[in-house]
């Protein structure tokens, strides 16, 4: 794979990164330390805060080579200083035509023709796969003046510097996402009634929890759910395989993050008679428990719903995570704005809308 992107500017490396095994000084370890900064600190600038910040030993494991896909990784340099990155993820799912990819640079040097240079490489990199469908998303901050709307018709970004790249850049908006802040520090009254009445309207369920590794009674049901989040999620128009969860697979999501120290709870609904786990609701925390609180996968599957299932784990999840992580002070979590039942979960729980992302799509020729 090249170091170099086609069109690169004159001063401009992309490097390709060797993922280390370990944070343990390397050359590779301190390249990879240099991307974790420069994306932190390109999150910084988009979002003027830090809850997406990550330290480096936490992300390693989320790079490591595993059976499901292959990531690769660009260091943006500058005359030898980091100013970005790049990606290009590969699905390893048979028949697969897709590829996930990101460029994020320092504001400073938009404009400049890095970014494109980046998005040549992406492509170079996706076709060298067979693959004929670029997507990613990205964050846009509110802001005057025109706006673009997705095909669902569900909310809208302002065409901003981004929005404006991926267009020029052949991409589509496919979806809007919304990100919603929950505050952890104030009172638990309203989730504890919630979760009340969630747990009367739920008759023929209980809620189990467990903190990852997946104890091995709930491996198969947890891998069954989280395969269904490609099918029984709304997605638009942004395409995802099919993807086959078994107890490795599952083993491996859950590594990714004990290896780094952080703490993933899972909160899930199991139908009583049948012993079926049918919902889920996901909460993890880094190593530093003072930090935000994301709230990752959420999911009923299809033919349980009608029962408050989503407000069930929601709420029970939340309740339990005050024992986990006390001092956090508030979950963050992403939803497709045209997911109006766990929109209306997350309103009345208390999230507010915080930013909204893009989910942008290209189809090569």
């Amino acid at each position: 794979m090249s170091n170099t992107a086609p069109t690169a500017p004159r001063g401009v490396e992309f490097r390709l990164l060797t993922i280390p095994p370990t944070m343990d000084g390397s050359d590779a370890a301190r390249d990879f330390a240099d991307h974790v900064a420069v994306r932190n600190a390109v999150y910084r600038e988009i979002s003027g805060h830090d809850d997406n910040s990550l330290p480096p030993d936490e992300l390693l494991p989320m790079y490591q080579p595993d059976d499901y896909q292959r990531r690769h990784l660009w260091l943006v340099l500058e005359e030898g200083r980091p100013i970005g990155r790049v990606g290009c993820d590969i699905p390893l799912e048979e028949g697969s035509k897709v590829s996930f990819w990101l460029i994020e640079l320092l504001r400073e040097t938009w404009g400049r023709g890095i970014g494109s240079a980046g998005h040549d490489l992406v492509e170079q990199t996706a076709r060298s796969f067979g693959r004929t469908v670029l997507q990613a998303w990205a964050e846009h901050p509110d802001a005057p003046g025109r706006r673009l709307q997705p095909p669902t018709g569900f909310g809208s970004i302002p065409e901003d510097h981004g929005a404006r790249f991926f267009l020029r850049h052949g991409h589509t908006l496919e979806q809007i996402e919304r990100c919603s802040v929950f505050d952890l520090t104030g009172s638990f009254d309203r989730v504890d009634a919630l979760a009340a009445d969630a747990r009367a309207a739920a008759d023929g369920y209980r809620t189990v929890h467990w903190i990852a590794p997946t104890p091995e009674e709930f491996v198969s049901g947890y891998g069954w759910m989280k395969s269904r989040m490609i099918t029984d999620a709304p997605s638009a128009g942004i395409e995802f395989d099919d993807e086959v969860w078994d107890a490795a697979r599952v083993a491996a999501h859950d590594a990714k993050y004990t290896q780094a120290g952080r703490r993933l709870q899972v909160t899930a609904a199991q139908h009583i008679a049948t012993g079926e786990l049918c919902a889920f609701n996901e909460l993890v925390i880094g190593k530093d428990r003072t930090a935000a609180t994301q709230q990752e996968d959420t999911l009923v599957l299809s033919e349980h719903r009608g029962h408050r299932l989503g407000m069930l784990v929601k709420t029970e999840n939340l309740r339990a995570w005050r024992d986990v992580a006390p001092a956090s002070p508030r979950v963050i979590t992403y939803n497709a704005e045209e997911n109006r039942p766990m929109l209306d979960i997350n309103e009345a729980i208390g999230f507010v809308p915080l930013t909204y992302e893009g989910a942008w799509k290209k189809v090569l020729a």
